[in-house]
């Protein structure tokens, strides 16, 4: 069968290993009969009470199986090293490609993370805070951070948001869901076509229904919104995911009189506000009407996806609510980030990293615009870390797409972000230039 040292010590235990390792190996097969305990004894110079024992531990372990009267037969077993032909398919199934430059998923360079800010602030908060990170964190967040949070808002733009009414919580789609909630799953929720496809999956998911209503180069169309029958308005008004539109005053005056009419909300979803590279950040519709503005933002764009972290300044009404109806739940985020990121706030760390981030961004954006020159028409508010280039002279969305990938270019067209048919965004390409170099 194979070589044994009968002079080893603990015979048993080196007869097991050794026939276990012939069947990994595929040199004991399966469904082969093995020699019985008296003969395999034999054979090898060991007691029969070994060879036993060594047979009862792979039939333990399903190595082999015992058959009465018949003796033992070898299980089909997979070598850790070799993967199960199932799942050996799945591996040997067409790879999706590997692009050079991806120009769909925006995230910051690692370069421009603050590392060595970020480490000395975790460390700070270890030796400030000690014992009191293992305690329960308040369902709305952490009471410094929520201040934090208001003083910066006020700071970077104007906004008047009391601490109190703050939110703290895991995400974007985290806080989605809590609105859900807080609202009413029979509300009818209004989402921005085309737009941001996680937002409408979202209120799906948390069993909210929603109608998609066409954007145009104003934002979201008002007098669709009107007649769609929504309560709730999910809006981007300073920059628009995927067209780029920014919505003005006097459509945002016209969207305040739609929700007081209607005793609706509207849902401000600032998302890249912090990188507006042409002139001041805009006025948030919040500050026009905190009544009726629920407004949200996280720290996504600005520090990494990974973090999950956002939050949310309700309408005090809402926020009531939201007291009476979360006291008892614990917040999902580590109170050891909300800490952490409290000092990065109030020390200024933060907004000397978004100019830093700023400044680089409008590097970028430069050299991407002349890139483009003479190639396609650009349509860029100078707002977010996101443009749309115009092909009119390609076929087909289709085309565009495949002449990037041609060139290692990942890229999507104003259509693939539709949630219902709209005219008008045929050959346009969504251009998320943060991993433009």
């Amino acid at each position: 069968m194979f070589d044994f040292n009968s002079d080893c010590k603990n015979k048993y235990y080196t007869l097991y290993k050794k026939l276990r390792e012939e069947i990994l190996k595929g040199k004991l097969k399966a469904g082969e009969k093995l020699p019985s305990k008296r003969k395999m004894a034999e054979e090898l110079g060991v007691s029969v009470v070994t060879a036993e024992l060594a047979l009862s531990q792979l039939a333990a372990e399903g190595y082999i199986r015992s058959e009465e009267r018949r003796g033992y037969f070898v299980e089909e077993v997979y070598s850790l090293n070799t993967p199960p032909r199932l799942v050996q398919k799945h591996v040997n199934k067409e790879r999706k490609p590997e692009f050079k430059l991806d120009l769909v998923n925006g995230n910051i360079p690692a370069e421009m993370f603050p590392f060595s800010t970020w480490a000395r602030l975790i460390r700070l908060v270890l030796a400030d805070c000690g014992e009191h990170l293992l305690e329960r964190v308040p369902c709305d967040g952490d009471g410094e951070l929520k201040q934090a949070i208001s003083d910066y808002l006020y700071r970077s733009r104007g906004i008047d948001a009391p601490p109190r009414y703050i939110v703290v919580g895991a995400g974007a789609e985290h806080l989605y869901g809590i609105i859900v909630q807080l609202l009413g799953r029979d509300k009818l929720f209004a989402v921005e076509n085309p737009g941001y496809l996680k937002i409408a999956s979202t209120y799906s998911l948390n069993g909210a229904k929603w109608v998609a209503v066409n954007v145009d180069g104003r934002g979201i169309n008002i007098d669709s919104l009107i007649s769609s029958g929504a309560d709730v308005a999910h809006v981007s008004p300073s920059h628009q995911f995927p067209t780029g539109a920014v919505m003005p005053v006097s459509s945002r005056a016209k969207l305040i009189s739609w929700a007081n009419g209607r005793d609706g909300y509207i849902v401000e979803d600032d998302y890249d506000s912090e990188f507006r590279l042409v002139g001041k950040p805009l006025q948030s519709t919040y500050s026009l009407c905190p009544d009726r503005v629920i407004y949200i933002n996280t720290f996504s764009k600005s520090l990494a996806p990974s973090m999950r972290l956002g939050y949310m300044v309700l309408p005090p009404a809402l926020y009531e609510r939201y007291i009476n109806t979360f006291s008892e739940s614990a917040n999902l985020v580590p109170l050891f980030e909300q800490k952490a990121l409290a000092l990065m706030l109030n020390g200024g760390y933060f907004e000397r990293h978004i100019s830093r981030l700023r400044n680089y961004y409008k590097e970028v954006r430069k050299k991407l615009l002349n890139k483009l020159e003479g190639v396609c028409e650009v349509d860029d508010t100078g707002s977010g870390l996101h443009l749309v280039a115009k092909f009119p002279n390609l076929a087909s969305d289709e085309v565009i797409k495949r002449k990037a990938a041609e060139e290692g270019v990942n890229i999507k067209c104003l259509s693939d972000y539709l949630l219902a048919p709209l005219e008008g965004v045929e050959k346009c390409a969504v251009i998320n230039f943060t991993g433009y170099k």
